[in-house]
């Protein structure tokens, strides 16, 4: 009775450690996806911001924009501020290149363009204690402008992403869907654009802050988990190897009765 426990025990607990050693490799497996996706990204940024800005495209060449054919594309337009519908979305600024830092606000501004359409423009960055537009008025520019800088898809939320509250001027995300639906602007781009780091009147907002500088941690990430699957694994084997020695010796006894 008692080998038949062991081979039963040993068995089991083979099985389930099977179970932990494959999930654990296809994490591993999933980090080496995500390192792919991530020297990509990194690749696509690099060689798009290196480009010459180019003119906005047309209206109707709007909805064919993708992130992965136009994200972080370089482009140019002209038009006026709309600083009436001024949209403050709460960041966190952690970036050494510049003066200010921590919480604050994107300012996104709808720009009006000769031909009545709008496109969201992420002016850039202005510290909490600087979000009222009161506080930096050589900021507000009127008048025709034309802005440089970077195509952005709408960022989204996620569960933990408060819904944006219009009427407090309360938001939390860059979405221009969102921005167009509270202010009922019409003709607005479905992307926004990040504006580059042409200095603005006051020196706010802070512009040039778009993120083109990425962790790329997956490739220790794989290597961790693969380790703890073969890690598991040798325990087992160990351990196995004593309860199938132990079984030998009391199928000895067994039989010397």
């Amino acid at each position: 009775m008692a080998v038949l426990q062991t081979t039963t025990k040993v068995v089991l607990t083979g099985l389930l450690c099977a179970l932990g050693v494959a999930i654990l490799c296809s994490l591993g497996t999933w980090q080496l996806e995500r390192l792919a996706w991530k020297r990509g990204l990194i690749d696509m940024v690099s060689e798009r911001i290196a480009q010459p800005a180019e003119p906005l495209p047309a209206e109707s060449d709007w909805p064919s924009l993708t992130f992965a054919g136009d994200e972080y594309r370089k482009v140019t337009l002209t038009g006026r501020f709309d600083h009436d519908h001024e949209v403050p979305a709460f960041t966190n600024l952690e970036d050494a290149r510049f003066d200010v830092s921590g919480p604050g606000y994107w300012i996104l501004t709808p720009l009006e363009m000769p031909d009545g359409a709008t496109v969201i423009v992420n002016r850039g960055f202005v510290p909490d204690e600087r979000r009222d537009p009161a506080t930096r008025p050589e900021g507000q520019v009127t008048g025709e402008v034309t802005v440089t800088g970077l195509i952005r898809m709408p960022e989204p939320g996620n569960l933990f992403t408060p819904d944006p509250d219009p009427a407090r001027g309360q938001w939390y995300v860059r979405d221009p869907a969102l921005i167009a639906d509270a202010f009922d602007l019409t003709r607005v781009a479905p992307f926004f654009i990040d504006a580059d780091v042409t200095p603005n009147p006051g020196g706010l907002p802070v512009g040039g802050t778009t993120r083109v500088a990425f962790r790329n941690d997956h490739l220790g990430y794989a290597l961790t988990w693969y380790g703890l699957a073969l890690a598991l694994a040798g325990v087992y084997a160990v351990w196995a190897f004593g309860q199938l020695k132990r079984r030998g010796a009391l199928a000895d006894g067994a039989d010397r009765q």
